[in-house]
This record gives C-alpha cells, structure tokens and sequence, in this order.
C-alpha cells in the first residue's frame, strides 16, 4: 500500500457529507456541555489552533479533556479515526474512551487513535517497520531479555560486568532513547559514558535487536521519530489524518514523546495539551517541564486556558499549595480556589523523634476513624499517609502491625515483603537457625557466587543422601572437595562465614557502641572501652557485618538501576529497626508475627504510599509525614540535579498537599535515631514557604526550646522562631500551645529518658577552614548551634553537624 495515497481507508471524511453532518450533530443537545465551568466549556470549544489547558489539581481536567473529545465528533469536526489522544497508562486510556461513549449515548467504537504512546506507536511501525530495517512481526523485548542481551554485549566487549553492569548501561540507554538520540547522535560528555564505550554498545545493541527482528520500549518513539524525520511523505500522511491531536499530562513527556507530538502537529495545527507544570515529578525518569513551559513558544497563537477551579480541597488547603509553589521560578502561573466554604487550616506539628511521629499518627488516624476529634467519623479507606522515601514506610509498618491498626501499602510491596529486605531477613534467619532450607536456598547464590543450578543441586542431593540440613550438606561438599574452582572457593567461604556469625549470635559478643558517619554509608565502629554507654547493640553490629561481609550491600551498591539507592535505604532502615530488640531472635520472631496482616481486601485499611505514587489519587484526610531538611527535599535530588531538582521537590510537595479534600497534617522530627547515635534535623525549608494565614501549629511546647538542652537546635532557627511567636500564627493550635506553656508542659517520657550525644554549641566560627572525610576541605559560612553551613571546595554548600568536621590544620590526623 501506498501511505501516501490520498485515498487511504484512514483518510477523513469528505468534506460535503461532514458538513451535512456538522447541522444535523449540533441541531441536537450537548448534555455534556451543561456541568462545565466557563472555562471548561471555553477549552472544550476552542477547537481551532493550538491550546493548552493548564489544568490545576483538582480542577476537571479528564472532564474537560473527554468532553473535548465527544464535541469534536458530536458536531462532526472530526471522524473517530481522525482524533488522535495519547496519555501515559491504559487505566487512563480506558477511562478516556467510557466517558467519550457516555457522553456520546453509548460505546464509543472506531477510535483507534486513543491510547497511550506507545500502544499508538506499536500500531504506526508495525505499518512502517520496513523503514528502520525491521519486519511488521517484530518482537517487543521486557526488562530482562534486554538485561540478559547487553551482558552478552558487555561479555563480548570484554568487559568486567561486576564493574560495568547491564541494567546500569540499560539505563543509559533508554535515558539517551528518551532524548531521541539515535547511536550516531550521542554525542559531548555523554560519549564518555560507560568507560567510554557507552554509545559503542548502544550501536552493538541496536544492531543485535534488528538481528533478532525485535524492539525495546524506547524503540517504539525513537523508531517513529526517525521515520517521520526521514520520510516526509509518511509524514504528511499522518498530519493529514489526525485533523485534531489530544494530549493528556503533558508535563510528563520526555524529549522524544514531544518531537513526536511536534511533528504531527504541525499539519492542522489543532493540538490540545492538557497539564499542569505544577505537578512535573518525572525528571528522574525523563519527563521535561520544559516541554509544557514553552508551549507557546512551539505553537505561536496559543490559547492558554486556565482551570483554576478545585473541586477537590477545601480554601485552607488550596491556599496552603498554592503558597507554596510560588517559590519555583520556573512555571507559568495560576491561583487555584473554590467555592466551598469551611474547613479545618492545614496542621503543622514537630515530633520529639521518628517514632514519636509514627505514634501519633497512629492514634490520630483512629481518633478520625472514630470521630472522637469533634467531626463526623471518617473511614480508613480515606485516609492516607504519603512519604517521601519508601524507607520511612516500615516505622508506621511496624506501629501499625504493633496496634492492630489494618493498611494497605499501595504502589509497592510492604517493607517486610520487599526484595532486598526478604534477601537479609534470610541471611539473618540462617545465622539464627542454620537449619532454615528456605533461607539457604534463597540466599546461596545472592548475591551471585558462581553457585548455579547444577552446584545447587549437587547439594541438594548431598544434604539428602546423608539426613543433613542444605547448610550441612554445603559444608560436607567443601570438606570433601567435591566443587573446584571459583564456585568452590565461593561456598567454602559461605559456610566459614554462616557459621562465625551464628557463633557470634550464640554466645556473647564484645559490647560495641554504634555510630554513624555523617554521610549515608554503613559504618559500625567499637566503642573506645568496647563497652556501649546506653545498651548492648552488638545484635546490631552483627547484622550490618553480616551484609557487609556476605556482599549484599556492595551488590546493590554496585547496581546502577535507579532502584538501587532505595534498597541501600531500606536495608539502612532494617538495620535501624533491630535496634528496638535485644537481639537477632526476638527480632525475627517480632516481623514473623506481625505478618499475619493478610484479612480481607474488604476490610477498611489506611493507605501507605510514596507522594510519586499518590499523584492522581485523592483522600478526605491525609497526612505528610518526615518534612525535614535532606529527606524532604531530598538531599541526593538537589545535589544531582541543583535548582531543578529543589523546584521538582517543591512540585512533589505541592502534589502531596493537594491530594487532601478535607484535612491535611503536615509533620516532622526533632530527631531521628540512627545507629543508636540521635542526629538532629532540621525542618523543611518549604515548612517556612507555607503561608501562615493558612496554618495550624500543634508543635508541643519545648521540642525546639531550653527544655531540650542542648539536644536538638542550639539556636535560633526560622521553624522555632515562627513557633514561638503568637504574631505569626494567630491560630487556635497556637492560643491551644500558648494556655499548654504558660500551665507547664513537660516534655515526652520517651525523651525525659533519651541520652542525645551532641553538642549546644558548635566550636567553629565564620570563616574557619575544616575538613570532611566525604567533602573535603572547605570553609565555614555560618553557624547555628551546633549546625554548619559549609562551602566545600569542591562538593558546594552542605550543612551538617560541627561533630563531623575537623579543623582543616588537623586533616592528616584524621583516622579515615
């Protein structure tokens, strides 16, 4: 067939019966037009040239957008098959095309046009496979063929797949495919990448996919944006058939889904663009705010339509967002509101430490649950608790479990049932009970000890031969020689380390005192007298030794996939949770217990999520726990990527907020406990971007005053300035602390009882040169307490406690 022939089944209707059409379709109602707001029904009836609905949370954008769709064929501007509506998932794809058919009287059929990217995209090459040197029958590889074929490439190039792993040069890949970058484009520091042989395996890999007839994901766009680059006449074709183009989320597309839309775009001209660049979270895997930042630029003669009107949230919650996002520069603008009246202020309130935090919202979520707060009982189904990190789940996790208080962790696995936490668990059951098969079998070869199939198996057939455990049967073939070389070497040192560690568990060990380095990496060091001053820990050190030691931690470390930080963070938090028992027994007993969470899906559960994970969602009653400095904004986002990264933070803080309808508490730490030494934090700085008009502060008095000597802040600081002070917030949270005060309050038993191992006051002074084990030398900026503000020569501003520098003329001494 010729895709340029002007008489293509797909091509539009003639132009005599669509206008006949046009009269009788708008003779008839539009039901659908009558709920719509004025600008709404203004950005369903804008129909000619480009426009962009910058749709705010809450504000009826999917209304808007389908009933764009059914206008469009209701008055016969358009034939089904000439629309073209891509988003990014089936769910919203299919929730698209219903409400089309409602909107119409009935199913809507003949749109295949309407779907996400790449499902459109699948349709487009296999009509135009040919053109990139690939059959229509092609083959559409997942995550682990592609894993499994680029360590064939890596094996082939010679290269040590230890230190240059797969799923790291996969990410690279799909990275660059989401840049529309073909081999032969990438180009700059980027060819530097994967010790300099990145876009050479690039060109390897692609060369073998066209070999094996097959595509990744990546593919789908990249392939369609080189044929509509290099076929103009394929081109023209498709601007001819898609008389209308709808967009949804455009603030979610990545470089090549934009090219794509351009391209098409420019025949008719008519595209509409729905998104709100408040809501952009997806730099991490690709996606451009920019894209829908310069809309008008791309498309000159746009009409940009704000929906600012939130049917979601109540005024105090809208103004709180709203207040905090004008302090991103880059966005285009707009003020949401509502016509309800009422409404509790969003709630702000400081914890002594983590647990405190999980603790309290523990109890206030069965306060609404019953409705002893004063208002009607809200149901565990609406409310939810939306983190940052996925490592700050397994405090509620085991408060929850702990108080029989049913949830849902919704996005992921629960923290107990997560990959890399199931893999220690196992190691630790082993230690315990070396004759735990289960463990042995999933743990033997993780990470990969050169023990396969056929070595698991000889060992099998050893351990049932003879009536031993898998572990006795392993250690039987290591004092027989029966397995040589590497996988030999490998197994005897399993079995010599599982049984030193369980020794260690069995009789008792040198008391240690833990102590954690300023920086994120698993540090365990003796005590001076080898004799921890609060309690024995060694149960802990013992269990960071054994993933250190085992290679677990190094395996992930060495994992390049964007996952691999949460899972170091989730295994940072394991380690932190066994500090609450006395050892590895009664932990393991302690999470084998409280398991037993599986009840009926009928049953009400709260919901526990990540804020990535919450967009798109809405609950009457929310909460946003861990507001702090370094965790939220998040530390590793604003040191790789700067100013970006803190305006994508605030965007995700923004995302939280607006996901409440009726109640929102926002809360944070005083302190967090992290190997048994408490570390101080410092609130958020987008705590001191909420407009106080629009806040409640519970805070108990004394978190951040005397009371605390010398724990926590030893200064002033903004937070603890606004708390105090009865002009700033003139609420009834704060006339509630100010009676609280003035009657004496105390502070929480937890920490009447709490040994914080810090100083009040810092030794350094402005302008003073020091010296970081992970920084380096840099220079003193500022002082707060026992806080500093340091500009590193070469690692930028960092603040941290004055307990992990030196002065710069002590550096050699360091013992690190």
């Amino acid at each position: 067939m010729n895709w340029a022939d002007d008489d293509d089944p797909y091509e539009g209707a003639a132009s005599l019966s669509q206008r006949a059409m046009a009269g009788a379709m708008q003779a008839r109602s539009a039901p659908y037009l009558e709920k719509l707001n004025p600008q709404q029904r203004q950005a369903v009836e804008t129909l000619d040239g480009p426009v962009l609905m910058l749709a705010g949370a809450g504000t009826g954008k999917t209304s808007a957008l389908t009933a764009r769709i059914a206008h469009l064929i209701h008055t016969g501007r358009a034939r089904p098959n000439e629309v073209l509506a891509v988003t990014f998932t089936n769910k919203a794809a299919r929730e698209m095309k219903e409400r089309v058919g409602r909107h119409l009287g009935g199913a809507i059929e003949g749109m295949p046009w309407l779907g996400t990217f790449h499902s459109v995209c699948v349709k487009l090459l296999r009509r135009h496979a040919e053109l990139v040197g690939l059959k229509s029958n092609f083959t559409i590889l997942d995550t682990d063929d592609q894993i499994r074929l680029l360590k064939q490439l890596i094996v082939a190039a010679n290269m040590d797949e230890k230190r240059w792993p797969a799923r790291q040069l996969a990410g690279l890949i799909d990275g660059w495919k989401n840049k529309a970058l073909t081999p032969e484009k990438v180009s700059g520091r980027e060819t530097a990448a994967f010790d300099n042989r990145g876009s050479e395996l690039y060109a390897a890999y692609q060369a073998r996919l066209k070999t094996l007839n097959a595509v990744d994901f990546g593919d789908l766009l990249l392939h369609m944006v080189t044929i509509f680059q290099t076929h103009g006449d394929v081109l023209a074709q498709y601007q001819r058939w898609f008389k209308y183009i709808l967009v949804d989320e455009y603030q979610d597309t990545n470089v090549a889904q934009y090219l794509w839309l351009r391209l098409l775009a420019q025949g008719h001209k008519n595209i509409c663009c729905v998104g709100d660049d408040d809501q952009s979270i997806y730099g991490w895997r690709g996606a451009e705010v920019g894209n829908i930042l310069k809309f008008e630029k791309d498309f000159p003669g746009a009409a940009v339509i704000r929906l600012e009107q939130n049917y979601r949230s109540t005024a105090h919650i809208l103004s709180a967002a709203s207040g905090l996002i004008t302090a991103n520069e880059g966005r285009l603008g707009k003020e949401l509101w509502t016509e309800a009246e009422g409404g509790e202020k969003v709630r702000l309130i400081g914890h002594w430490d983590g647990e405190e935090e999980a603790r309290w919202i523990g109890e206030e979520v069965e306060a609404i649950q019953r409705g002893t707060r004063g208002n009607p009982p809200i149901s565990l189904n609406s409310q939810a608790i939306l983190v940052r990190a996925s490592h700050q789940m397994r405090a509620f996790e085991d408060r929850f479990l702990t108080i029989g208080l049913p949830y849902r962790v919704i996005g992921g696995p629960r923290f107990y049932e997560r990959l890399e936490i199931r893999d220690a668990m196992a190691y630790f059951r082993l230690v315990t009970s070396p004759d735990d098969d289960l463990a042995f079998e999933r743990i033997i070869n993780t990470p990969k000890r050169g023990l396969g199939d056929k070595a698991q198996q000889r060992i099998q057939v050893a351990a049932r031969e003879n009536g031993l455990s898998l572990l006795d049967g392993a250690r039987l073939l290591v004092a027989e020689g029966a397995l040589s070389g590497k996988a030999g070497g490998q197994l005897r040192l399993f079995v010599e380390n599982v049984a030193r560690w369980h020794e260690e568990v069995v009789q008792a060990s040198p008391a240690t005192a833990v102590t954690r380095a300023e920086d994120d990496d698993l540090l365990i060091e003796p005590a001076e007298d080898g004799v921890s001053p609060a309690n024995d820990l060694s149960h802990v050190r013992l269990a960071e030794r054994i993933l250190e030691e085992s290679g677990y931690v190094e395996m992930w470390q060495n994992d390049k996939t964007p996952e691999a930080p949460g899972r170091l963070e989730n295994l940072k938090e394991l380690v932190k949770a066994l500090e609450q028992f006395d050892n590895l027994q009664g932990f393991l007993e302690h999470v084998a217990l409280i398991m037993d969470n599986d009840k009926a899906e009928t049953e009400e559960k709260v919901s526990i999520m990540t804020l990535h994970a919450a967009k798109g969602l809405e609950f009457p009653v929310v909460f946003l726990p861990g507001w702090e400095d370094g965790l939220f904004p998040s530390q590793r986002s604003m040191d790789e990527s700067g100013l970006k990264g803190l305006e994508e933070e605030r965007r995700l803080a923004y995302v939280g907020i607006t996901r409440a309808e009726e109640l929102c508490t926002i809360s944070f730490a005083g302190n967090r406990r992290v190997y048994g030494q408490w570390q101080s934090q410092m609130p958020s700085r987008f705590i001191d971007e909420l407009p106080p008009a629009h806040i409640d502060v519970l805070t108990p008095p004394g978190l951040y005053g005397g009371g605390m000597n010398g724990g926590g802040f030893g200064g002033s600081s903004a937070m603890e300035d606004r708390v105090s002070r009865a002009d700033v917030y003139n609420s009834p949270g704060w006339r509630r602390l100010q009676n609280a005060q003035s009657r004496g309050t105390s502070q929480p038993r937890e920490a009447r009882h709490m040994v914080i191992d810090a100083k009040g006051e810092s030794d350094y002074e402005i302008g003073d040169r020091v010296f970081h084990k992970k920084f380096g030398y840099g220079e003193v900026m500022g002082s707060e307490g026992d806080k500093l503000v340091v500009e590193f020569d070469k690692a930028g501003e960092k603040r941290l406690l004055s307990s992990f520098v030196v002065p710069a003329a002590d550096a050699d001494d360091v013992p690190f």
